[in-house]
Formats: structure tokens, C-alpha cells, sequence
């Protein structure tokens, strides 16, 4: 039984996990969306999502404890001024994990992990769907129109006396 259990060990030990995990995390920072496998997403994203809250603080000690762990000062840099005042009004949920399908060579189930209010795919997309219902409204309205004004000028035609 695996009673108070935590995290997956991924196959490697403790120091090669803690370094991939690290190293998981700063790429996302950097990048914004990472692909990886499924096991090693999730494990970062419980690991990203921890850190994004400490560094919410924005006090000296929050920023050396994230500088513990990410070692790229620029990454950091940017956490603290670009992703923080982005997605830091959030009340958690900072990250996102969508699932790819299996890998080629292993057969390996692959996953994208991104920063939520980063994905400009999943915005591009949304915005062309709004448009698309916003065409399909305004086509919908002048239809109706266009059968309105032919209902009128058929009873304006019954209407007006034969000779």
C-alpha cells in the first residue's frame, strides 16, 4: 500500500530527479510550453505550480528561494516581472496539461505542459470561433430580414386593388 505516498520517481534517483525537475520547470518558465511526457508533466506541474505561489510574495526572500532552485537569473527575471503580474491574480491553477498520444519510438504517452494564460493557440482558436458565431449571427439576422421584407411586399401586392 502506498499510504502517504507522494510524487513519481520516474526512474532515476533522487538528485537526477530533483535536477530534471528543475531543469522541467525553468524550460517552462522560459518557453511557456513545454512537451514531455505525461508522468514528468504532471510531476512538474505540482512542482511549477509551488513555486509560482512563492514567488507571488515578491519580497527578497520568495525571489531567493525561487533563485534556489532555478539557476538561470534571467528566468527568473522574468517570472518575477513578466509571468507573476500576468498569471499571479489567479487563485491557483497557473498550468495546464493536454495530453499528445504515444511517442514513436516508445510508445511513451507525451503531453504539452504550458502557463495558462499563455497558450496563443487555444486564444487564436477561440477567437476564430467567436467570429465564426458572430458571421453566422449576422447571417442568420439578414436571412430573416430579407424574409420579413418578402412577407411585406406579398401582402402589399394582395392588397392593392386589381384592375
Amino acid at each position: 500500500m502506498r499510504h502517504n505516498v507522494k510524487g513519481r520517481k520516474l526512474g532515476r534517483t533522487t538528485s537526477h530527479r530533483k535536477a530534471t525537475i528543475s531543469s522541467l520547470t525553468t524550460s517552462l518558465f522560459e518557453h511557456k510550453r513545454i512537451k514531455t511526457t505525461l508522468a514528468k508533466a504532471k510531476e512538474t506541474r505540482v512542482f511549477s505550480e509551488k513555486l509560482i505561489t512563492t514567488a507571488r510574495k515578491g519580497d527578497l526572500h520568495s525571489q531567493r528561494q525561487v533563485m534556489n532552485v532555478i539557476k538561470n537569473k534571467e528566468v527568473v527575471k522574468e517570472l518575477f516581472s513578466e509571468i507573476i503580474p500576468k498569471i499571479g491574480d489567479r487563485p491557483g491553477g497557473y498550468t495546464r496539461v493536454v495530453k499528445l498520444g504515444h511517442r514513436d519510438g516508445d510508445a511513451a504517452q507525451m503531453a504539452v505542459l504550458e502557463l495558462v494564460d499563455y497558450n496563443e493557440v487555444v486564444t487564436a482558436k477561440a477567437e476564430q470561433q467567436k467570429e465564426k458565431r458572430e458571421a453566422k449571427l449576422k447571417e442568420k439576422e439578414a436571412k430573416e430580414k430579407a424574409e420579413q421584407d418578402d412577407k411585406l411586399l406579398e401582402q402589399q401586392a394582395a392588397e392593392e386593388p386589381k384592375i
